[in-house]
Formats: C-alpha cells, sequence, structure tokens
C-alpha cells in the first residue's frame, strides 16, 4: 500500500487526504491545531462569520429609511447618537469560536471515516530520498516525544501567520493580529486597522458596520490595490460615505500602548490615536525548521515553496498546497492543489492548476468577486478583450432592495466573443460571479450567456444584460 504522509491539516491537507485514502492510499494527516487550519480555526470560517453579522447590521442602517423599515421600542430618536440597532461582540465572538470549531470537528470526523490517521504534533521532513524512494517524516508531539513515519510521498500544507512589524507587535489587548480579534468581549471604540489589503479591508469594513469608529491605514494610493480598480474606486466611495477615516499613502512604523490607548506612528511623523489597533500587513509562510531546504525543496526569497502546476516541489516524492505555495492564498485554490497532488502522484487522471479560471471575493459589503483576466490584464496588453460594464443603478431588483453601489463587469474577446473574465461589485457577489465562472471554464460566448433565460426581476439579469451589450457591440463591428 502506498504510504502518504501530509503535513498540515488546512484546506489543502484534509482535501489531499480525502482524495488518496479513497484512491486506496495508506494516510497519516500531521496536525498540531485542529483540521481545518487557519481558514478554518482562525482566518476564513472566523471572520467571514464576523462579517454575516456586520452584514446584517449594514443592510438595516443603511436602508431601513428608505424601505419603510420602523423600529417601534425605546431607542432615542434617529437624531441622537444611540444607534437603532447594536452589537454585543462577546455574543458574536462566542458564536464565532463556536462554528469554527464545529467545522473542525466536523472536517475531523470526515477524514478520520475515510481511513485516514490523525496525528497531533510538528512535522519535518528528515534528510533527503532514500534508495527505495520514500522519505522519513519526524513527528515532535506537545510533549516532547518524536515519531518518525515513513513515506512514499509527502505533501506539505501548512499554511502561513500574520507577519508582525518589529515596532508593532501585538499584544492580543490592544494591538491585535486577525488570529486575535475573537477574543474581544467588547467593540473597539475607536480602531485603526494598518494595511488595506484584503484582509485589512473586510475587518475594517466589519468593524464599521459592527459600530467602531475605523481608521483605515493604506500604504498605496488606494483600498484593495490588487483588486479591479473600479472595483476599488467603489469600495473606498463607500468606506468613505459611511464614516470611515481611510489614510492613503500612509505607511504605518510602529504601534504602541499608551494606557488604555494605541498610538500609531506613521513613516511621515505623524501619529493618529485608537483605542485598539489591527495589524493586517501580510502573511509569512510556514516553513521554517521543517527542514525542508536540506531535503532539496527550493524556496522562493519570500519563503514560500516553489510548485510546478501539479503541485510538485523541486524534490521528487514531495508536493505542496495552499498557503504555503503563495499562488492564491484562497481555500479553494488549496484545495484543489492538495487534491491535484494526489491525483498526480497516485496516478490518476490530472489536470494542471489553471490560475485564469479562479473565481475570488472580498468579502466587504458590497462584496467584490473576480474571475480570469482582469483590468490590469487588459490594460497591460496581456489579452487583448473588449470590455462593458454596467452600474446596478440601473437594475430593478437592486432599485427594490435600495442597492445603490455596484456594477457588472465582463471581458470578452474580439471577433469571437469567448468570456474571459468578470468582476461583480454587489451584495453577494460571491454567488452572482459562478455563472461567469462557468462561462470563463467552459469558453462560453457572450452570446450564449444573454441568450440565457434569468429571473425577472434579478441582480443576475445585470450578467445577461452586459453580455448582450458586448454582442451587439461585437456584432456592429463585424458589420
Amino acid at each position: 500500500m502506498t504510504r502518504i504522509v501530509i503535513i498540515g491539516g488546512g484546506p489543502g491537507g484534509y482535501e489531499a487526504a480525502l482524495v488518496a485514502a479513497q484512491l486506496g492510499a495508506e494516510v497519516t494527516v500531521v496536525d498540531t491545531d485542529g483540521l481545518g487550519g487557519a481558514s478554518v480555526l482562525t482566518d476564513c470560517v472566523p471572520s467571514k462569520t464576523l462579517i454575516a453579522t456586520a452584514e446584517v447590521m449594514t443592510t438595516f442602517d443603511s436602508s431601513h429609511e428608505e424601505l419603510g423599515i420602523i423600529v417601534a421600542d425605546d431607542t432615542p430618536h434617529i437624531d441622537q447618537a444611540a444607534r437603532i440597532v447594536g452589537v454585543d461582540l462577546g455574543k458574536v465572538n462566542r458564536r464565532v469560536k463556536r462554528l469554527a470549531l464545529a467545522q473542525s470537528h466536523d472536517i475531523a470526523a470526515s477524514v478520520t471515516r475515510s481511513g485516514a490517521r490523525v496525528l497531533r504534533g510538528r512535522g519535518r521532513l528528515d534528510g533527503r530520498q532514500a534508495m527505495d524512494g520514500s522519505r522519513q517524516v519526524i513527528v515532535t508531539a506537545a510533549d516532547g516525544t518524536e515519531e518518525a513515519l515513513t513515506a512514499d510521498a509527502v505533501l506539505i500544507a501548512t499554511g502561513g501567520h500574520p507577519r508582525e512589524i518589529p515596532d508593532a507587535l501585538p499584544d492580543g489587548e490592544r494591538i491585535l493580529n486577525w488570529t486575535q480579534v475573537y477574543d474581544l468581549d467588547e467593540l473597539p471604540e475607536e480602531l485603526i486597522v494598518v494595511g488595506s489589503g484584503v484582509t485589512g479591508a473586510e475587518f475594517a469594513g466589519a468593524y464599521q458596520a459592527l459600530g467602531s469608529r475605523v481608521t483605515l491605514v493604506s500604504s498605496r494610493d488606494r483600498v484593495l490595490p490588487g483588486e479591479d480598480p473600479d472595483a476599488a474606486a467603489v469600495l473606498e466611495d463607500v468606506f468613505r460615505r459611511r464614516g470611515m477615516n481611510v489614510m492613503a499613502r500612509s505607511r504605518a512604523a510602529s504601534a504602541k500602548r499608551v494606557g488604555d490607548r494605541v498610538e500609531v506612528t506613521l513613516a511621515d511623523g505623524r501619529v493618529i490615536s485608537g483605542t485598539h489597533c489591527l495589524m493586517a500587513v501580510g502573511a509569512i509562510p510556514n516553513t521554517a525548521g521543517m527542514g525542508l531546504e536540506e531535503a532539496g525543496v527550493r524556496l522562493r526569497d519570500s519563503g514560500h515553496i516553489w510548485t510546478d502546476k501539479v503541485s510538485r516541489t523541486s524534490a521528487p516524492g514531495v508536493y505542496a498546497a495552499g498557503d504555503v505555495t503563495g499562488v492564491f492564498a484562497l481555500a479553494s485554490v488549496a484545495a484543489m492543489q492538495g487534491r491535484i497532488a494526489m491525483y498526480h502522484f497516485l496516478g490518476d487522471a490530472v489536470a494542471p492548476l489553471n490560475l485564469k479560471t479562479v473565481s475570488s471575493n472580498v468579502f466587504t459589503d458590497p462584496e467584490i468577486a473576480t474571475v480570469g483576466y482582469t483590468q490590469a490584464d487588459v490594460d497591460a496588453g496581456k489579452i487583448d478583450a473588449r470590455v462593458v460594464k454596467l452600474p446596478l443603478l440601473r437594475n430593478p431588483r437592486a432599485k427594490m432592495q435600495g442597492i445603490r453601489d455596484g456594477f457588472v463587469k465582463i471581458f470578452c474577446r474580439p471577433g469571437t466573443g469567448i468570456v474571459v473574465g468578470g468582476c461583480v461589485v454587489a451584495p453577494k457577489a460571491s454567488e452572482l460571479i459562478h455563472p461567469i465562472s462557468i462561462a470563463v471554464d467552459n469558453n462560453l460566448t457572450v452570446e450564449q450567456i444573454a441568450n440565457a433565460f434569468t429571473v425577472y426581476p434579478s441582480l443576475s439579469g445585470s450578467i445577461a444584460e452586459v453580455a448582450r451589450q458586448l454582442h451587439t457591440r461585437k456584432t456592429t463591428a463585424e458589420a
């Protein structure tokens, strides 16, 4: 029986374990904190659970008057400082932790039922490949005891951890990283969020909706510098309208506690003050102390593991998946990398990872979902594509729901009309992107999308309308 050892129990690790066990391998998953990894325990599942509460708050705050909703209780008048709806952050965070733990237990049960063994401890590679092609993995338990495992193939899926600034180290009370915010019992009165990438933008928007006064410190010209520029502009405008202080081109140099407050010093000498500070300045891959380079595994300058499109590393018999590879920090990509690795090693049919079919989402309000080629790709000349962007303000369902912000944008190839990418900015954009993802993955044309029935009225009707406009422009151009 083929022996597989998987180091790391996140999406890349546990999905690989399920595939390998199904294909008849003897599987051992080495994990430290609980199956599901950071994605389930401290990152994706907890943050999106918190954001779900914030989303309800935002929806009510932004549309209750327009939709004619009246709250009849002893709440102070709307002109007074008190909000109509409040939040018990301690209760919210207890629910967050409970759901994350339950999801981790469900995953562990599924992996165990598949026949895989779960071993608690930290794993590392021991030396190079043996003459018979096998490798040794040393597992160190919490009590210091060690166990050696022999593997025909090893998958590294150890994820990453929050990057820290030396002069702004988290203390878990006032200066926090994104794994520590769920220990808060009270809502931060004034929250400074350092970092305007996906993590920073999501938490900034969530805490703003929950009732915190938020300052977002961005070292770049705009929020979400890696996303569609039109989408980022919409979100930044929404943030500012809702009262967020967005500080562009402002790099944080340090953060320190001063009594019950936090002072953040910027690189230009300015100092901003708040009750709490959330550091969201990226992640570092968990590759240190694992014996990777000694085993022949090549690391990038960033510390990430180099992999090819079937998840192989530079060391024979060693694969890698997930955030540790630095490909896309998405649970869906990690899971696919893990599955591909097992399919490849165990001789099953496998398709190489194609990042141009990956859909992703930023869980702000509104959400930003993308797939395929981007506006940046078109602007840089990486692909020749036509584009149509349609504001949601014209959509009848959006008008009914009081939705003012957002759009649908689709990219297609000239001549053929084949859909190569798209961007949706809307409530539940994570759901609306799916038909565009199907089109990208299956090389569908704008004509095929335009001819498919949509429900009236629906937000998805805007997707069909954009496709119709692209098809009409294509026909007019050919004429």
